[in-house]
């Protein structure tokens, strides 16, 4: 079995994604204790959703600040991959969290549109505004980072998630001062929660499917086996997986049946050198596994379902 993994390296991302995280996470934290401030005192459960999407996004970026740096350490003989996968936990329990605030917030919401309390519009309506601002400047930061990450992504989800909930709480502040209808609260409140569930979904999902090492979603393995086939010498790929270790790390392994003169005449090397660069040049996969087999070997190999 021959291996090749020319190694990824993304120290300098990593410390570009770890500064405009913190940055995102200092203007979080200062907006949100101001909001809890002002929800207390004027009574709106839109701002107190507000600010417990905020924590999630607060806890999100640390988690993904401590990712980051769990990633970074290198493999080890019990590790062998290190602590790649701190990042994909972090995404799956900042799914979570979304799901579990989102219930409390919608129990409450409910209760609150049957019997609303009093609001006072005009505290809503600046508090909300800027959070607007400081969620705007928190995307900004964020968009620069490299979201082909997951763990970054889902930071950066958070926030935008957030962005869209205090522009609904703009519009329920403006409709409690113009109207009176104090019921916009809660249905701003509901609107926050359906976007919040959208987030934990899409972290739920990609996270899931990493951790139960799915196929890559834009990976096609009919494809991968084809452009396989179409190396010189090769008979037949089987036993094919595909699996992402992390964000940006997919990784392959296959048994590849070859001609028996490739073992006779020492061409074997050439063929695997052919078969990684085919990975690299058409599906972007650096880190692969192959076992080699003369066509003799599938008469006795252990568990041949090919595949």
């Amino acid at each position: 079995m021959s291996d090749h993994s020319p190694g990824h390296t993304h120290g300098v991302a990593a410390d570009a994604n770890s500064r405009y995280l913190a940055i995102a996470l200092a203007l979080i934290v200062g907006f949100m204790i101001v909001e809890v401030t002002v929800a207390v005192f004027s009574g709106s459960l839109a701002l107190l959703s507000d600010a417990g999407h905020m924590l999630t996004d607060a806890a999100a970026i640390v988690g993904s600040l401590i990712a980051i740096r769990l990633a970074a350490k290198p493999g080890n003989a019990r590790w062998t991959f290190g602590f790649k996968r701190a990042e994909i936990l972090s995404a799956a329990i900042n799914g979570i969290t979304l799901v579990v605030i989102s219930g409390i917030v919608a129990v409450e919401a409910v209760q609150r549109l049957i019997t609303p309390p009093e609001v006072d519009g005009g505290p809503v309506l600046a508090v909300a505004i800027l959070g607007v601002a400081v969620n705007l400047v928190a995307v900004w930061v964020l968009a620069k980072a490299n979201r082909t990450s997951l763990n970054v992504e889902g930071s950066f989800q958070h926030i935008l998630t957030d962005l869209y909930g205090f522009i609904a709480t703009v519009i329920a502040g403006l409709v409690i001062l113009l109207t009176g209808f104090t019921r916009a609260d809660s249905i701003a409140s509901l609107i926050v929660v359906a976007l919040m569930l959208h987030a934990a979904w899409g972290l739920l999902k990609d996270s899931g499917r990493i951790l139960l090492e799915g196929t890559p979603d834009d990976m096609d393995l009919a494809d991968v086996r084809s452009h396989l086939l179409e190396t010189p010498h090769v008979l037949d790929v089987h036993d094919l997986h595909v699996w992402t270790v992390t964000s940006d790390l997919p990784a392959l392994s296959a048994h590849v049946t070859l001609t028996d003169e490739c073992f006779q005449d020492g061409h074997a090397p050439r063929v695997l050198d052919e078969l990684q660069a085919c990975l690299v040049g058409h599906f972007d996969v650096e880190h692969s596994t192959f076992q080699l087999e003369p066509v003799s070997h599938a008469a006795h190999e252990p568990g041949s379902g090919h595949r």
